[in-house]
């Protein structure tokens, strides 16, 4: 998949109390393929800003991401923007290359803890990938969000393409991305979760999706 930086603050000047979110992710988060505002983060802070203007959003996602390179890349991101929150979205292209596990655990547990040292809460997302991957890849590699959610305490947001992928007019030729309604079937599953965690009244419970 090309690798498309994809960084873009979508307000200009944020509110003296707003809280941020930060979603760090791969080409699903990226708005692979499509003009920026039709990607859900777009599509959220569109509806953040009609909604909740306290809440805004940073998407740093870039297309082709795996967990290697975001742990490297998260550090000046975390100095840069400074957010409150930090979605993790990556993992697939580590398990679509059928990268070592261990090595896809170890990167994650390096990026909660640098965002933690930084003073940002942590939201981590399911990764799923198709079964012809073979059961004991599976039962390596899937399993360990739940437990990274578990041992750190931080909410685990259900795999968003789960209600994507069964059905192909969601998805862009390649069978593999959201294409427009794609984004907006993603947007209608973490806009609830998500507004709920980032809210001031909000506890969210640790490894429990939704």
């Amino acid at each position: 998949m090309l690798r498309i930086l994809c960084v873009m603050l979508l307000t200009a000047v944020l509110p003296v109390h707003a809280t941020t979110l930060l979603i760090f992710g791969d080409s699903l988060s990226a708005g692979y393929q499509l003009p920026v505002q039709q990607s859900w983060p777009a599509l959220l802070q569109q509806y953040w800003q009609q909604q909740h203007p306290d809440l805004q959003l940073i998407n740093a996602s870039v297309s082709g991401e795996t967990t290697q390179g975001g742990a490297q890349r998260l550090p000046s991101l975390l100095t840069q923007h400074k957010p409150d929150w930090v979605l993790i979205e990556l993992g697939a292209n580590d398990g679509l290359r059928g990268l070592p596990p261990t090595s896809t655990r170890a990167n994650l547990q390096q990026m909660i803890a640098a965002c933690q040292a930084s003073g940002a809460r942590v939201i981590l997302t399911q990764i799923r990938l198709p079964p012809n991957y073979g059961r004991r890849y599976l039962q390596l590699f899937e399993p360990l969000f739940g437990q990274l959610a578990s041992e750190h305490q931080i909410p685990l947001l259900p795999f968003f393409m789960e209600a994507v992928i069964p059905h192909p007019e969601l998805l862009l030729p390649d069978e593999l991305h959201p294409n427009a309604a794609g984004q907006q079937r993603i947007l209608d599953q973490v806009r609830e979760p998500l507004t709920r965690w980032l809210t001031p009244q909000a506890k969210p419970e640790a490894a429990n999706g939704v």
